[in-house]
């Protein structure tokens, strides 16, 4: 493998940058959109009502994700929310001769998919700029060469074919991303530093600096130097950058058929390196056969979707590695990547990359666990480490008792409607959760937490490992306790570690939560709905809800419905998704299965479903209200209906009242 990347011949990208072509503003206004599509360049003006919290599930929907090469670029911002309208087709952006594409607050926030910068390059987008800009989506841009900026100045020169220097686009970045930057992208810089074209940044430790949980994790991982073969640094401070070195690697079925195709291109038919730490899954499209639309049948895209799989089945069997595959005996699959990384993998202290803005997951585990885009992946295939800027943490501070029917999806609704996540604070910054809340709360509880770090823009989220941490990994795995304790010796933030800020809650202040259609971060209790909202349909399942003490809560709810005479009305249509066949062993043991189809749901095998527009619960039309346990409701992430995300208590009244309805313990709740 090496040889091969050694024979590459790689160069610096020029030192000034001249774009031809036309700048798409992403607007509010679906007719200034058209009116771009349709040749008329726009005059920037502040007034220009850009939109903000532009979503990778906007840029390049599930669907559009079928596709693992340039083809991509046939579909960039389709899935793109206007007011109330789609206007940019397929082919649009591609046709118009845009180079550049602006827009405001939060651009590339959600899924960690690198398809979605690999779409707009692939259309011809060099650079975006934005207020600011999603951490992975910017890393997955540079990763793959296309430029980005939150400098205004720059339209008037793009526009005007300036030369601009490309310092313009770096900026104060970190040595390691200038070089990424320089040399065209991640792979090429890959190729440079295994030829000593490019030095890694030597740490300077302030022994005397005391550290958080995180950096502690970071700084036992911590390649000295560009070969790799001396790990760890007695400390290391928010701003440093380098490589650490991961414990375990893992990607799904929507990105290793790109991953393999890069490899291909960047290391030929070489194995990949230490292939007992990664790990393939396919659960976001195991059901895709029973919901998706006959237009995009016959637009080819199921086939497109089998061919994710069995690219992803071949590259697993070709290099040896373990994949987490469909069930032999009917739909669905072995689990979601996350909860199986939960349950059977994760272990205290280890530093974890997936191919997935959801791997914070395992931080409730006291794991350093985090998103990475195709590039950084394949990167990890070869060498086992990954770039990094040390972030800085936030500390969320949770003190009090949670009310009877609050539960920790109220919580994580209430940390993202907070003054300072909603002003872009959190993004990109590690969240370590503290408090006499979380302490008590379940190691599925934490995990919810974590997992929705994810929508709270961070670079991870984390929780210290504690008593209740290592016996129930200790149950779980059958793994001495005395082993894990001493995985976790040292793993809690120093009393004077230093945090950028501190977000309090009170926990017992908290009601029974939703978030409202179109973003995690429209949360408001449900005591203070403007209405009385009727459901059409209810989905329970995904990483954040389909764990062991989710299918409890359904079940206490389903269990008083049925013993109550109550069951799902007919004009609801409900489902629940088992998280791995490990959670629907539990559940079948406990009968739960049984329970829920009495109370009038659907139970389905294990997968991701309908959470990624992909399975049984999806809506079929804009005017249908879902209410679920999911963790995103970005526009067009499980269908053009309108979805509320609640706790699973309050999914599961809502399912059995009708309409949108807080949980309440008492006998009278559907009265």
């Amino acid at each position: 493998m090496l040889e091969h990347l050694l024979e590459t011949e790689v160069n610096k990208r020029p030192s000034t940058v001249r774009l031809q072509g036309r700048i798409l503003f992403l607007t509010e206004d679906p007719d200034l959109i058209r009116r771009q599509l349709q040749g008329e360049d726009l005059e920037w003006d502040p007034s220009i009502p850009l939109r903000d919290d532009i979503s990778t599930d906007e840029i390049t929907p599930g669907w559009v994700c079928y596709h693992f090469d340039e083809k991509l670029g046939e579909y960039p911002y389709v899935g793109l929310m206007c007011g109330e309208e789609l206007p940019i087709g397929r082919n649009d952006v591609k046709n118009g001769g845009f180079v550049c594409s602006v827009s405001g607050k939060r651009r590339g926030k959600g899924s960690s998919r690198e398809a979605s910068p690999y779409a707009e390059r692939s259309a011809g987008i060099r650079v975006v700029i934005g207020e600011n800009i999603e951490r992975i989506y910017g890393e997955n841009c540079a990763n793959i060469g296309v430029l980005t900026s939150t400098d205004f100045s720059l339209i008037e020169k793009i526009k005007n074919g300036e030369e601009i220097p490309l310092e313009s686009f770096i900026g104060d970045a970190g040595q390691i991303e200038r070089d990424i930057i320089e040399y065209g992208g991640l792979l090429e810089y890959a190729v440079a530093r295994l030829k000593g074209l490019v030095t890694v940044p030597e740490i300077v430790a302030d022994l005397e600096r005391s550290e958080t949980i995180a950096e502690k994790i970071m700084a036992r991982h911590w390649l000295k130097d560009g070969s790799g073969a001396d790990i760890g640094v007695p400390r290391i401070k928010p701003g440093d950058t380098g490589f650490l070195r991961t414990d375990l690697r893992f990607s799904h079925e929507y990105v290793t058929p790109m991953a393999s195709t890069f490899w291909q291109d960047f290391a030929g038919e070489a194995d990949l390196n230490d292939t007992d730490s990664i790990l393939f899954f396919r659960d976001h499209l195991a059901f895709l056969d029973e919901v998706i639309t006959e237009d995009r049948k016959a637009a080819g895209l199921l086939d497109a979707a089998h061919a994710l799989h069995d690219r992803q089945r071949e590259f697993a069997t070709a290099k040896g590695v373990r994949l987490h595959g469909e069930l032999p005996d009917r739909t669905g699959s072995d689990g979601i990547c996350h909860i199986m990384i939960q349950d059977r993998y994760a272990l205290p202290g280890q530093v974890i990359i997936g191919s997935d803005s959801h791997t914070p997951h395992v931080g409730a585990l006291g794991c350093l666990a985090f998103g990475v885009g195709t590039s950084a992946v394949v990167n990890a295939w070869a060498t086992k480490d990954v770039r990094l800027e040390v972030p800085e943490s936030i500390r969320i501070e949770v003190n009090g008792d949670l009310q009877p029917g609050v539960t920790a999806k109220d919580l994580m609704v209430e940390i993202l409607r907070h003054p300072s996540v909603k002003s872009g604070e959190a993004i990109g910054r590690i969240i370590e959760y503290t408090g006499s809340t979380i302490a008590v709360l379940t190691i599925d509880e934490r995990v919810t937490l974590t997992n929705m770090a994810a929508e709270v823009g961070g670079f991870t989220g984390i929780i210290a490992p504690d008593e209740k941490t290592v016996l129930w990994i200790s149950e779980m795995r059958g793994i001495p306790v005395d082993e894990i304790w001493d995985l976790c010796e040292g793993l809690k933030s120093d009393p004077d570690a230093h945090y950028a800020a501190t977000i309090e809650i009170d926990a017992s202040q908290l009601e029974p939560m939703v978030a409202e259609p179109g973003d995690p971060g429209n949360g408001v209790a449900i005591s203070g709905l403007d209405e009385h909202i009727n459901v059409d349909l209810v989905f329970v399942g995904s990483c954040t809800g389909a764990k062991r003490d989710d299918f409890d809560m359904y079940a206490e709810v389903a269990r008083q419905a049925v013993a109550a005479g109550r069951r799902v009305p007919p004009s609801v249509a409900a489902f629940a998704q088992f998280g791995s066949i490990d959670v629907e062993a539990y559940c079948i043991e406990r009968g739960y299965d049984k329970l829920l189809q009495e109370a009038g749901f659907q139970v389905l095998a294990p997968g991701c479903g309908a959470c990624i527009n992909a399975g049984p619960g999806v809506s079929s039309s804009p005017d249908q209200v879902t209410i679920s346990s999911i963790n995103r409701n970005f526009p067009g992430r499980s269908g053009p209906g309108k979805v509320y995300l609640a706790s699973p208590l309050t999914c599961m009244a809502s399912a059995i009242a009708g309409s949108i309805t807080a949980y309440r313990s008492d006998k009278d709740n559907w009265a």
